[in-house]
C-alpha cells in the first residue's frame, strides 16, 4: 500500500492572491497596518487563528478572533462573488492521475476548512480523488501530527508506507513528528533550503519531477 498526501495551498494550488487580499481587508477593517505580504504568503499552510497570531503576536486573544472573523466574511464573500482566485499548479492533475493509475491512495492534510476545501476541489473537478482529507476544522494546527496520523488510520496505512508532501516548513515538520517521510516541493511558499532543514527527504522543483521521486 502507498499513500500519498498533499498538502493543498501552495502544493496543489496556488491561492495566494486571495489569501493576501482577505487578510488585507481583515487588518484594514480594524485599522491595523497591513502584514507584508511576504509574511502573509509564510503563514500560509497553519490553521488560521495560528496564522493571525504569527502576524501579530502583541495581540490580545480577542482581537485575534475578530481578525478571525473577518477574514472568514472576506474570504466568503470572494468565493460567493465568484472572484475567488485558486488554480491549480500545472502538472498536477496529470501526477495525480499517474498516482492512482499505479495504485497510490491520495489524501489531503491541510490548514484548510472542509468547506474551503471541499469547494477547491469541486471547483477542480477532484472531488473523487482522494480517500482521506484532514483540515483545521478537526484537529491542530500544523505542524501538530493530528490530521497526518488521522490520513494513516482513515487509508489503513502505518507510517513507513506514506509521504507526506508540501511546501512549507510545517508540513515538513508534522511528518517527521509523524515519522512519515517528508517531500518538498519549491514551487509554494517555502524555500527549499528551509524544507531541507526541516527534515525534506527530497524536494522537487516540479510536478514531473516529484512523480519521479515517488517512482512513477
Amino acid at each position: 500500500m502507498k499513500l500519498a498526501v498533499f498538502d493543498c495551498d501552495g502544493t496543489l494550488i496556488d491561492g495566494q492572491a486571495s489569501i493576501c487580499a482577505a487578510m488585507e481587508q481583515a487588518f484594514s477593517e480594524h485599522g491595523l497596518p497591513l502584514p507584508p505580504r511576504n509574511d502573509i504568503r509564510r503563514a500560509v499552510g497553519l490553521s488560521l487563528p495560528s496564522a493571525i497570531r504569527t502576524l501579530l503576536p502583541e495581540a490580545e486573544v480577542a482581537q485575534h478572533l475578530e481578525l478571525t472573523e473577518a477574514y472568514k466574511r472576506a474570504f466568503r464573500a470572494s468565493r460567493q462573488s465568484g472572484e475567488l482566485q485558486q488554480p491549480l499548479f500545472g502538472g498536477m492533475v496529470q501526477l495525480l492521475d499517474a498516482l492512482r493509475g499505479a495504485g497510490w491512495l491520495l489524501g489531503i492534510a491541510t490548514g484548510m476548512s472542509r468547506r474551503g476545501l471541499d469547494h477547491c476541489l469541486a471547483t477542480h473537478s477532484l472531488s473523487g480523488h482522494f480517500m482521506t482529507l484532514q483540515t483545521a476544522d478537526d484537529h491542530p494546527s500544523k505542524p501538530h501530527p493530528a490530521m497526518l496520523e488521522a490520513a494513516l488510520l482513515e487509508a489503513g496505512a502505518s507510517p513507513h508506507e506514506a509521504v507526506m508532501i508540501g511546501d512549507t516548513v510545517f508540513d515538513m515538520a508534522m511528518a517527521d513528528t509523524a515519522h512519515v517521510r517528508g517531500i518538498g516541493v519549491e514551487w509554494g511558499y517555502h524555500a527549499p533550503s528551509e524544507l531541507l532543514a526541516a527534515g525534506a527527504a527530497e524536494v522537487a522543483a516540479t510536478p514531473a519531477q516529484l512523480g519521479e521521486i515517488l517512482g512513477l
